[in-house]
């Protein structure tokens, strides 16, 4: 596995909330196996949130909806989970193997900004 890119974060990081992001330059590099996972994960994700979509459009009954957002909601917090446990098994290992301490004060700003 490639180490990441590292570049500087900017103090702002805080403010950006888009998926297309582009405080950080960093890159992962998955493999095969691991972003077939991630990806199909998501997907799954993506039909529920649909199936919201289309309960409201047959204005179903308030209690199932919410419901199915709550599945949706553990759903993601699922995919966060196994993604955080990753990026510190990878990611934040190897920094560390590699002398990069820094990426200490980086996890704890994550988990902090994760646990709000």
């Amino acid at each position: 596995m490639s180490q990441d890119n590292e570049k500087q974060q900017p103090e702002n990081m805080e403010t950006c909330n888009e998926a297309s992001c582009e405080c950080s330059n960093r890159t992962k590099e998955r493999s095969p196996k691991e972003y077939k996972d991630m990806m199909n994960r998501l997907k799954r994700i993506e039909g529920q949130v649909r199936g919201i979509q289309g309960m409201i459009e047959k204005d179903a009954y308030c209690t199932d909806v919410l419901i199915q957002v709550a599945a949706v909601n553990a759903a993601l917090n699922s995919f966060s989970k196994a993604l955080l446990a990753n990026h510190i098994h990878s990611c934040v290992a190897d920094n560390i193997r590699a002398g990069n301490d820094e990426v200490i004060d980086e996890l704890v700003i994550l988990l902090e900004k994760l646990m709000k």
